[in-house]
Protein backbone atom coordinates (compact mmCIF):
# COMPACT_ATOMS: atom_id res chain seq x y z
CA UNK A 1 0.00 0.00 0.00
CA UNK A 2 1.01 3.68 -0.74
CA UNK A 3 1.61 4.36 3.11
CA UNK A 4 1.79 8.61 1.93
CA UNK A 5 -1.67 8.31 0.66
CA UNK A 6 -2.78 5.81 3.57
CA UNK A 7 -1.76 8.63 6.28
CA UNK A 8 -3.42 11.05 4.73
CA UNK A 9 -6.80 9.35 6.70
CA UNK A 10 -5.54 10.31 9.71
CA UNK A 11 -5.52 13.95 8.85
CA UNK A 12 -8.95 14.41 7.26
CA UNK A 13 -10.23 17.40 8.82
CA UNK A 14 -6.63 19.28 8.92
CA UNK A 15 -5.51 22.00 6.29
CA UNK A 16 -3.32 20.16 3.76
CA UNK A 17 -2.94 22.83 0.84
CA UNK A 18 -2.68 26.45 0.90
CA UNK A 19 -2.71 28.43 -2.08
CA UNK A 20 -2.91 32.39 -2.82
CA UNK A 21 -6.81 32.38 -2.89
CA UNK A 22 -8.06 28.94 -1.31
CA UNK A 23 -7.29 26.65 1.46
CA UNK A 24 -7.66 22.44 0.82
CA UNK A 25 -8.44 19.35 3.79
CA UNK A 26 -6.61 16.30 3.09
CA UNK A 27 -10.18 15.15 3.14
CA UNK A 28 -10.30 17.37 -0.24
CA UNK A 29 -7.15 15.76 -1.58
CA UNK A 30 -8.33 12.04 -1.41
CA UNK A 31 -11.81 12.95 -2.89
CA UNK A 32 -10.32 14.80 -5.80
CA UNK A 33 -7.11 12.35 -6.12
CA UNK A 34 -9.51 9.52 -6.36
CA UNK A 35 -11.67 10.97 -9.28
CA UNK A 36 -8.63 12.24 -11.14
CA UNK A 37 -7.58 8.29 -10.83
CA UNK A 38 -10.52 6.93 -11.86
CA UNK A 39 -10.68 9.36 -14.79
CA UNK A 40 -7.75 8.16 -16.22
CA UNK A 41 -8.30 4.50 -15.36
CA UNK A 42 -11.43 4.67 -17.88
CA UNK A 43 -12.58 1.56 -16.49
CA UNK A 44 -9.68 -0.55 -16.53
CA UNK A 45 -8.93 -1.55 -12.74
CA UNK A 46 -5.07 -0.68 -12.78
CA UNK A 47 -2.76 1.63 -14.90
CA UNK A 48 -0.09 -1.39 -14.44
CA UNK A 49 2.77 1.36 -14.17
CA UNK A 50 1.88 3.61 -17.43
CA UNK A 51 3.82 6.95 -17.55
CA UNK A 52 1.98 9.56 -17.42
CA UNK A 53 2.89 12.79 -17.94
CA UNK A 54 1.78 16.30 -16.40
CA UNK A 55 2.72 20.30 -17.01
CA UNK A 56 0.48 21.74 -14.14
CA UNK A 57 2.01 24.71 -12.12
CA UNK A 58 2.54 24.68 -8.46
CA UNK A 59 -0.93 23.70 -7.01
CA UNK A 60 -3.76 21.58 -5.04
CA UNK A 61 -4.45 20.32 -8.66
CA UNK A 62 -0.60 19.36 -8.98
CA UNK A 63 -0.89 17.56 -5.83
CA UNK A 64 -4.32 15.93 -6.42
CA UNK A 65 -3.07 14.59 -10.32
CA UNK A 66 0.32 13.33 -8.72
CA UNK A 67 -1.72 11.41 -5.94
CA UNK A 68 -4.35 10.29 -8.65
CA UNK A 69 -1.92 8.93 -10.99
CA UNK A 70 -0.23 6.89 -8.04
CA UNK A 71 -3.66 6.08 -6.51
CA UNK A 72 -4.92 4.95 -10.16
CA UNK A 73 -1.07 2.39 -10.41
CA UNK A 74 0.27 4.39 -12.91
CA UNK A 75 3.73 6.81 -12.86
CA UNK A 76 4.35 9.67 -12.35
CA UNK A 77 6.20 11.97 -14.79
CA UNK A 78 6.30 15.14 -13.75
CA UNK A 79 7.28 18.05 -16.85
CA UNK A 80 9.28 21.28 -16.25
CA UNK A 81 7.38 24.38 -16.43
CA UNK A 82 10.25 26.41 -17.44
CA UNK A 83 11.90 23.60 -20.18
CA UNK A 84 11.03 24.36 -24.09
CA UNK A 85 9.18 21.87 -26.28
CA UNK A 86 11.86 19.92 -27.59
CA UNK A 87 13.05 19.23 -23.88
CA UNK A 88 9.28 18.10 -23.04
CA UNK A 89 9.18 15.55 -26.12
CA UNK A 90 12.29 14.25 -24.63
CA UNK A 91 10.60 13.42 -21.71
CA UNK A 92 7.27 12.63 -23.20
CA UNK A 93 9.48 10.25 -25.99
CA UNK A 94 11.62 8.73 -23.31
CA UNK A 95 9.04 7.48 -20.86
CA UNK A 96 6.31 6.39 -23.73
CA UNK A 97 4.30 8.49 -22.00
CA UNK A 98 1.00 8.02 -23.10
CA UNK A 99 -1.29 10.96 -21.16
CA UNK A 100 -0.24 14.26 -20.87
CA UNK A 101 -2.51 16.42 -18.60
CA UNK A 102 -1.71 20.30 -18.58
CA UNK A 103 -3.44 23.31 -17.47
CA UNK A 104 -5.19 26.07 -19.68
CA UNK A 105 -1.26 28.00 -19.41
CA UNK A 106 0.69 25.38 -21.40
CA UNK A 107 -2.13 25.10 -24.11
CA UNK A 108 0.18 27.04 -26.71
CA UNK A 109 3.05 25.33 -26.18
CA UNK A 110 1.71 21.60 -26.19
CA UNK A 111 -0.64 22.12 -29.01
CA UNK A 112 2.33 20.41 -31.80
CA UNK A 113 1.43 17.35 -29.57
CA UNK A 114 -2.26 17.33 -29.69
CA UNK A 115 -2.58 15.16 -32.92
CA UNK A 116 -0.35 12.62 -32.16
CA UNK A 117 -1.68 9.21 -32.12
CA UNK A 118 -1.63 6.74 -28.98
CA UNK A 119 -1.46 10.24 -27.17
CA UNK A 120 -3.91 11.34 -24.88
CA UNK A 121 -4.01 14.92 -24.06
CA UNK A 122 -6.36 15.71 -21.31
CA UNK A 123 -6.66 19.66 -19.90
CA UNK A 124 -7.01 20.07 -16.93
CA UNK A 125 -10.71 21.04 -14.82
CA UNK A 126 -13.60 20.01 -12.36
CA UNK A 127 -12.89 16.29 -12.51
CA UNK A 128 -16.39 14.86 -12.04
CA UNK A 129 -17.21 12.82 -9.16
CA UNK A 130 -16.44 9.14 -9.77
CA UNK A 131 -17.52 6.08 -8.58
CA UNK A 132 -15.62 2.52 -8.32
CA UNK A 133 -12.83 1.08 -6.88
CA UNK A 134 -9.14 2.18 -6.87
CA UNK A 135 -6.28 -0.59 -7.25
CA UNK A 136 -4.10 -1.78 -4.59
CA UNK A 137 -0.90 -0.64 -5.61
CA UNK A 138 2.23 -2.18 -3.67
CA UNK A 139 5.18 0.14 -2.36
CA UNK A 140 7.22 -2.32 -4.35
CA UNK A 141 5.91 -0.52 -7.41
CA UNK A 142 7.23 2.41 -9.13
CA UNK A 143 5.63 5.89 -8.40
CA UNK A 144 7.63 8.58 -10.58
CA UNK A 145 10.39 9.15 -13.50
CA UNK A 146 12.45 12.41 -11.88
CA UNK A 147 15.47 13.19 -14.45
CA UNK A 148 18.37 14.42 -14.18
CA UNK A 149 19.84 17.43 -15.19
CA UNK A 150 22.16 16.08 -17.54
CA UNK A 151 25.37 17.81 -16.88
CA UNK A 152 26.79 14.25 -17.83
CA UNK A 153 25.00 13.82 -21.45
CA UNK A 154 21.43 13.15 -22.16
CA UNK A 155 19.38 13.28 -19.51
CA UNK A 156 18.09 9.92 -17.54
CA UNK A 157 14.94 9.05 -15.65
CA UNK A 158 15.17 7.99 -12.16
CA UNK A 159 13.11 5.68 -11.55
CA UNK A 160 11.65 6.11 -7.64
CA UNK A 161 9.34 3.07 -6.19
CA UNK A 162 6.93 4.35 -3.41
CA UNK A 163 8.96 2.28 -0.92
CA UNK A 164 11.86 4.47 -2.02
CA UNK A 165 10.12 7.58 -1.46
CA UNK A 166 8.99 5.89 1.96
CA UNK A 167 12.44 5.99 2.98
CA UNK A 168 13.04 9.24 1.49
CA UNK A 169 10.59 10.94 3.68
CA UNK A 170 10.85 9.17 7.31
CA UNK A 171 14.77 9.43 7.23
CA UNK A 172 13.98 13.47 6.63
CA UNK A 173 10.77 13.43 8.80
CA UNK A 174 12.66 11.82 11.87
CA UNK A 175 15.74 13.91 11.85
CA UNK A 176 13.75 17.35 11.07
CA UNK A 177 11.56 16.62 13.77
CA UNK A 178 8.39 17.32 11.14
CA UNK A 179 5.06 17.29 13.05
CA UNK A 180 1.37 17.99 12.12
CA UNK A 181 1.74 21.63 13.60
CA UNK A 182 4.33 22.16 10.88
CA UNK A 183 3.23 24.71 7.98
CA UNK A 184 5.34 24.54 5.21
CA UNK A 185 5.75 27.19 1.76
CA UNK A 186 7.19 26.13 -1.16
CA UNK A 187 8.78 28.03 -4.03
CA UNK A 188 10.42 25.39 -5.72
CA UNK A 189 10.20 23.61 -9.33
CA UNK A 190 7.85 20.17 -8.88
CA UNK A 191 9.68 18.14 -11.23
CA UNK A 192 12.35 18.03 -8.69
CA UNK A 193 13.52 15.84 -5.60
CA UNK A 194 13.61 18.91 -3.42
CA UNK A 195 10.31 19.95 -3.73
CA UNK A 196 8.66 16.79 -4.33
CA UNK A 197 10.26 14.96 -1.42
CA UNK A 198 11.75 17.37 1.24
CA UNK A 199 8.56 20.01 1.26
CA UNK A 200 5.81 18.55 -0.75
CA UNK A 201 6.22 14.69 0.81
CA UNK A 202 7.70 15.54 4.37
CA UNK A 203 4.38 17.79 4.88
CA UNK A 204 1.84 15.80 4.07
CA UNK A 205 3.27 12.58 5.51
CA UNK A 206 3.46 14.35 8.92
CA UNK A 207 -0.16 16.07 9.11
CA UNK A 208 1.63 19.63 8.08
CA UNK A 209 0.40 22.03 5.63
CA UNK A 210 2.07 22.67 2.54
CA UNK A 211 1.49 26.26 1.03
CA UNK A 212 2.15 26.52 -2.85
CA UNK A 213 2.98 29.45 -4.80
CA UNK A 214 3.45 29.05 -8.66
CA UNK A 215 6.05 32.06 -8.92
CA UNK A 216 9.05 33.25 -7.12
CA UNK A 217 8.58 36.53 -5.71
CA UNK A 218 10.37 37.67 -2.58
CA UNK A 219 8.01 40.59 -1.84
CA UNK A 220 5.22 37.84 -1.66
CA UNK A 221 6.99 35.29 0.03
CA UNK A 222 8.02 38.30 3.09
CA UNK A 223 4.47 39.00 3.39
CA UNK A 224 3.67 35.32 3.55
CA UNK A 225 6.59 34.99 6.54
CA UNK A 226 5.37 37.91 8.19
CA UNK A 227 1.74 36.81 8.59
CA UNK A 228 3.30 33.68 11.18
CA UNK A 229 1.75 30.68 9.74
CA UNK A 230 4.75 29.16 8.09
CA UNK A 231 7.33 28.04 10.59
CA UNK A 232 9.42 25.94 8.07
CA UNK A 233 11.37 26.87 4.81
CA UNK A 234 13.83 25.22 2.59
CA UNK A 235 15.19 26.43 -0.67
CA UNK A 236 18.05 26.51 -3.30
CA UNK A 237 21.19 29.35 -2.23
CA UNK A 238 20.20 31.29 -5.28
CA UNK A 239 16.94 32.31 -3.92
CA UNK A 240 18.72 32.90 -0.24
CA UNK A 241 20.57 35.45 -2.11
CA UNK A 242 17.82 37.41 -3.74
CA UNK A 243 15.71 37.26 -1.11
CA UNK A 244 18.77 38.77 1.25
CA UNK A 245 18.92 41.30 -1.99
CA UNK A 246 15.67 42.20 -1.31
CA UNK A 247 15.68 42.26 2.31
CA UNK A 248 17.95 45.16 1.96
CA UNK A 249 16.56 47.38 -0.19
CA UNK A 250 13.71 47.47 1.98
CA UNK A 251 13.23 50.42 4.59
CA UNK A 252 14.68 50.19 7.98
CA UNK A 253 11.30 49.50 9.70
CA UNK A 254 10.33 46.51 7.42
CA UNK A 255 13.63 45.34 7.82
CA UNK A 256 12.78 44.72 11.39
CA UNK A 257 9.21 43.58 11.10
CA UNK A 258 10.85 40.50 8.72
CA UNK A 259 13.47 39.69 10.59
CA UNK A 260 11.16 39.45 13.94
CA UNK A 261 8.94 37.22 12.16
CA UNK A 262 12.18 35.19 10.34
CA UNK A 263 13.50 34.44 13.88
CA UNK A 264 10.34 32.76 15.06
CA UNK A 265 10.84 29.82 12.44
CA UNK A 266 11.14 26.80 13.84
CA UNK A 267 13.62 25.63 10.93
CA UNK A 268 15.57 26.51 7.42
CA UNK A 269 16.99 24.38 4.82
CA UNK A 270 19.34 25.32 2.20
CA UNK A 271 20.43 22.11 -0.59
CA UNK A 272 20.78 21.90 -4.24
CA UNK A 273 23.90 23.23 -4.72
CA UNK A 274 26.84 24.48 -2.72
CA UNK A 275 25.67 27.42 0.19
CA UNK A 276 28.24 30.01 -0.41
CA UNK A 277 29.64 30.88 3.57
CA UNK A 278 28.60 34.52 2.38
CA UNK A 279 24.66 33.96 2.02
CA UNK A 280 25.03 31.36 5.25
CA UNK A 281 26.66 34.48 7.35
CA UNK A 282 24.53 37.73 6.31
CA UNK A 283 21.50 35.16 6.07
CA UNK A 284 22.60 34.61 9.97
CA UNK A 285 22.43 37.96 10.19
CA UNK A 286 18.87 38.74 8.62
CA UNK A 287 16.89 35.94 9.69
CA UNK A 288 18.99 34.66 13.07
CA UNK A 289 19.16 30.80 11.59
CA UNK A 290 21.79 29.29 10.96
CA UNK A 291 20.93 27.28 7.79
CA UNK A 292 20.88 23.39 7.55
CA UNK A 293 23.32 22.23 5.02
CA UNK A 294 22.00 18.83 3.91
CA UNK A 295 23.22 16.51 0.88
CA UNK A 296 20.89 14.43 -1.79
CA UNK A 297 20.19 13.69 -5.34
CA UNK A 298 17.83 12.77 -7.66
CA UNK A 299 18.84 9.16 -7.37
CA UNK A 300 18.52 8.82 -3.75
CA UNK A 301 16.67 11.77 -2.13
CA UNK A 302 18.32 13.65 1.08
CA UNK A 303 21.17 11.06 2.31
CA UNK A 304 23.61 13.46 4.52
CA UNK A 305 22.53 16.01 6.93
CA UNK A 306 23.88 18.68 9.38
CA UNK A 307 21.81 18.18 12.87
CA UNK A 308 18.41 19.61 13.89
CA UNK A 309 19.97 20.26 17.06
CA UNK A 310 23.47 20.79 17.20
CA UNK A 311 26.04 22.50 15.97
CA UNK A 312 26.00 23.36 12.00
CA UNK A 313 29.64 23.61 10.83
CA UNK A 314 29.79 26.34 7.22
CA UNK A 315 30.65 24.36 3.95
CA UNK A 316 29.63 20.83 5.80
CA UNK A 317 26.56 18.77 5.15
CA UNK A 318 26.63 16.91 8.21
CA UNK A 319 26.40 13.08 8.47
CA UNK A 320 24.56 10.12 7.16
CA UNK A 321 20.67 10.41 7.92
CA UNK A 322 18.83 7.16 9.41
CA UNK A 323 18.72 4.22 7.40
CA UNK A 324 21.44 5.40 4.76
CA UNK A 325 25.00 4.05 4.55
CA UNK A 326 27.84 6.27 3.48
CA UNK A 327 31.23 5.67 2.39
CA UNK A 328 34.22 7.37 0.95
CA UNK A 329 36.14 5.72 -1.16
CA UNK A 330 38.90 6.06 -4.09
CA UNK A 331 38.72 5.11 -8.26
CA UNK A 332 39.31 1.73 -7.40
CA UNK A 333 36.29 2.20 -5.06
CA UNK A 334 38.70 1.14 -2.09
CA UNK A 335 37.00 3.04 1.21
CA UNK A 336 39.82 5.93 2.19
CA UNK A 337 40.80 6.62 5.54
CA UNK A 338 39.19 9.60 7.61
CA UNK A 339 40.74 13.56 6.37
CA UNK A 340 41.49 11.70 2.71
CA UNK A 341 38.89 13.10 -0.17
CA UNK A 342 36.79 10.45 -1.97
CA UNK A 343 33.60 9.79 -3.63
CA UNK A 344 30.34 9.49 -1.86
CA UNK A 345 29.00 5.92 -2.72
CA UNK A 346 25.18 5.31 -1.04
CA UNK A 347 23.30 2.06 -0.21
CA UNK A 348 19.88 2.33 1.87
CA UNK A 349 16.15 1.81 1.02
CA UNK A 350 16.13 5.54 -0.14
CA UNK A 351 18.28 4.36 -3.39
CA UNK A 352 16.43 4.39 -6.51
CA UNK A 353 15.35 1.67 -8.32
CA UNK A 354 16.96 2.19 -11.76
CA UNK A 355 17.30 4.65 -15.04
CA UNK A 356 14.64 3.96 -16.75
CA UNK A 357 15.16 1.90 -20.21
CA UNK A 358 19.27 2.26 -19.60
CA UNK A 359 19.93 -0.97 -17.91
CA UNK A 360 23.93 -0.28 -18.95
CA UNK A 361 24.01 3.54 -17.38
CA UNK A 362 22.46 1.61 -14.01
CA UNK A 363 25.19 -1.09 -14.27
CA UNK A 364 27.58 1.59 -14.21
CA UNK A 365 26.39 3.91 -11.55
CA UNK A 366 26.66 0.60 -9.14
CA UNK A 367 29.71 -0.84 -7.72
CA UNK A 368 30.06 -4.61 -7.53
CA UNK A 369 28.89 -4.80 -4.24
CA UNK A 370 25.74 -2.60 -4.64
CA UNK A 371 26.99 0.70 -3.88
CA UNK A 372 25.50 3.47 -5.97
CA UNK A 373 28.11 5.94 -7.28
CA UNK A 374 27.24 9.71 -6.57
CA UNK A 375 30.29 11.06 -8.66
CA UNK A 376 30.73 13.33 -5.70
CA UNK A 377 34.28 13.99 -4.29
CA UNK A 378 34.28 15.03 -0.26
CA UNK A 379 36.45 14.27 2.99
CA UNK A 380 35.10 12.94 6.26
CA UNK A 381 36.85 15.72 8.80
CA UNK A 382 35.69 16.01 12.33
CA UNK A 383 32.85 13.95 12.07
CA UNK A 384 31.23 16.24 9.15
CA UNK A 385 31.01 15.32 5.57
CA UNK A 386 32.47 17.88 3.26
CA UNK A 387 31.63 18.42 -0.50
CA UNK A 388 34.70 19.11 -2.49
CA UNK A 389 32.93 19.25 -5.59
CA UNK A 390 31.19 17.26 -8.54
CA UNK A 391 34.21 14.18 -10.01
CA UNK A 392 33.66 15.14 -13.32
CA UNK A 393 33.10 18.92 -12.97
CA UNK A 394 34.26 21.03 -9.43
CA UNK A 395 37.69 19.09 -9.34
CA UNK A 396 39.59 20.09 -11.58
CA UNK A 397 42.95 18.28 -12.59
CA UNK A 398 46.13 20.23 -12.79
CA UNK A 399 49.73 19.55 -13.17
CA UNK A 400 49.17 16.56 -10.81
CA UNK A 401 46.82 17.72 -8.32
CA UNK A 402 43.22 17.43 -8.23
CA UNK A 403 41.93 20.69 -6.76
CA UNK A 404 38.67 21.67 -6.00
CA UNK A 405 36.47 24.25 -7.94
CA UNK A 406 34.33 24.84 -4.60
CA UNK A 407 36.85 25.68 -2.67
CA UNK A 408 38.56 28.52 -5.10
CA UNK A 409 34.92 30.12 -5.23
CA UNK A 410 34.44 30.46 -1.40
CA UNK A 411 38.06 32.19 -1.39
CA UNK A 412 37.23 34.58 -4.13
CA UNK A 413 33.08 35.36 -2.77
CA UNK A 414 35.13 36.89 0.22
CA UNK A 415 36.92 39.30 -2.36
CA UNK A 416 34.70 42.67 -1.40
CA UNK A 417 34.46 43.25 -5.19
CA UNK A 418 33.28 39.93 -5.91
CA UNK A 419 29.19 39.56 -6.18
CA UNK A 420 29.85 35.69 -7.29
CA UNK A 421 31.43 33.84 -9.31
CA UNK A 422 31.94 30.09 -10.76
CA UNK A 423 35.38 28.36 -11.14
CA UNK A 424 36.05 25.55 -13.67
CA UNK A 425 38.94 23.19 -15.40
CA UNK A 426 39.63 24.51 -19.13
CA UNK A 427 42.26 21.87 -20.77
CA UNK A 428 45.51 22.59 -21.56
CA UNK A 429 48.05 20.93 -23.33
CA UNK A 430 51.09 21.43 -20.45
CA UNK A 431 48.87 20.87 -17.01
CA UNK A 432 45.85 18.90 -18.23
CA UNK A 433 43.56 21.85 -16.69
CA UNK A 434 44.37 25.24 -15.76
CA UNK A 435 41.91 26.89 -13.84
CA UNK A 436 39.36 29.78 -14.76
CA UNK A 437 36.88 31.76 -13.16
CA UNK A 438 34.18 33.59 -14.09
CA UNK A 439 33.73 36.91 -12.09
CA UNK A 440 30.09 38.81 -11.22
CA UNK A 441 31.38 41.97 -9.92
CA UNK A 442 29.31 44.26 -7.69
CA UNK A 443 32.00 46.99 -9.30
CA UNK A 444 31.91 48.28 -12.96
CA UNK A 445 35.36 47.15 -12.80
CA UNK A 446 38.45 45.85 -11.51
CA UNK A 447 42.25 45.59 -11.42
CA UNK A 448 43.12 42.28 -12.64
CA UNK A 449 46.67 42.11 -11.15
CA UNK A 450 45.43 43.35 -7.90
CA UNK A 451 43.00 40.96 -7.75
CA UNK A 452 46.04 38.21 -8.65
CA UNK A 453 48.12 39.79 -6.04
CA UNK A 454 45.09 39.32 -3.28
CA UNK A 455 44.57 35.89 -4.51
CA UNK A 456 48.33 34.86 -4.13
CA UNK A 457 48.15 36.02 -0.49
CA UNK A 458 45.27 33.70 0.32
CA UNK A 459 45.64 30.93 -2.34
CA UNK A 460 48.75 28.17 -3.46
CA UNK A 461 50.40 29.22 -6.86
CA UNK A 462 48.57 25.51 -8.07
CA UNK A 463 45.43 26.77 -7.11
CA UNK A 464 45.30 30.24 -8.61
CA UNK A 465 43.07 31.01 -11.70
CA UNK A 466 44.81 31.34 -14.80
CA UNK A 467 42.15 33.01 -16.58
CA UNK A 468 39.19 35.02 -16.24
CA UNK A 469 36.01 36.44 -18.06
CA UNK A 470 33.32 38.76 -16.75
CA UNK A 471 29.82 38.30 -16.68
CA UNK A 472 26.46 40.07 -15.77
CA UNK A 473 25.24 36.76 -14.24
CA UNK A 474 26.39 32.93 -14.44
CA UNK A 475 24.85 30.08 -16.29
CA UNK A 476 22.23 28.55 -14.41
CA UNK A 477 19.77 25.34 -14.64
CA UNK A 478 15.95 25.55 -12.87
CA UNK A 479 17.12 25.30 -9.37
CA UNK A 480 19.71 27.63 -9.75
CA UNK A 481 23.07 25.36 -10.04
CA UNK A 482 25.42 26.70 -12.01
CA UNK A 483 25.72 25.05 -15.65
CA UNK A 484 29.55 24.53 -15.38
CA UNK A 485 29.36 22.52 -19.05
CA UNK A 486 28.33 25.99 -20.42
CA UNK A 487 30.77 27.51 -18.54
CA UNK A 488 33.59 26.22 -19.72
CA UNK A 489 32.18 26.93 -23.25
CA UNK A 490 32.47 30.38 -22.68
CA UNK A 491 35.95 30.06 -21.15
CA UNK A 492 37.07 27.85 -24.60
CA UNK A 493 35.05 30.48 -26.95
CA UNK A 494 36.55 33.86 -25.05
Amino acid sequence: MITLIERASNFKERLAIKTKDSSYTYNQLLEASKNIGLTLLKGDKDLNGARIAFLIPSSFEYVCIQWGIWRAGGIAVPLCEKHPLPSLEYVIEDTLANVILYTEAFEELLSPLFNRPNLRIIPVGDFPKQEGNLPLVLSSRSAIILYTSGTTGAPKGVVTTHANIEAQITALTTSWKWSRKDHILNVLPMHHVHGIINVLSCALWSGGCCHLIPKFDPATIFDIFCKREVNLFMAVPTIYFKLIAYWKSCAPEMQKNISKHLENFRLMVSGSAALPITVLEEWKQISGHILLERYGMTEMGMAISNPYRGKRRPGHIGQALPGVSIRLADEKNQVVTEGNPGEIQIQGANVFEAYWEKPEATSAAFTADGWFKSGDIAVFDKNSYKILGRNSIDIIKSGGYKISALEIEEILRTHPQIKDCGVVGIPDEEWGEIIGASLILKTDSIDLEDLKNWIRERIPTYKSPKKFIFQKDLPRNVMGKVTKNELKTLFKNS
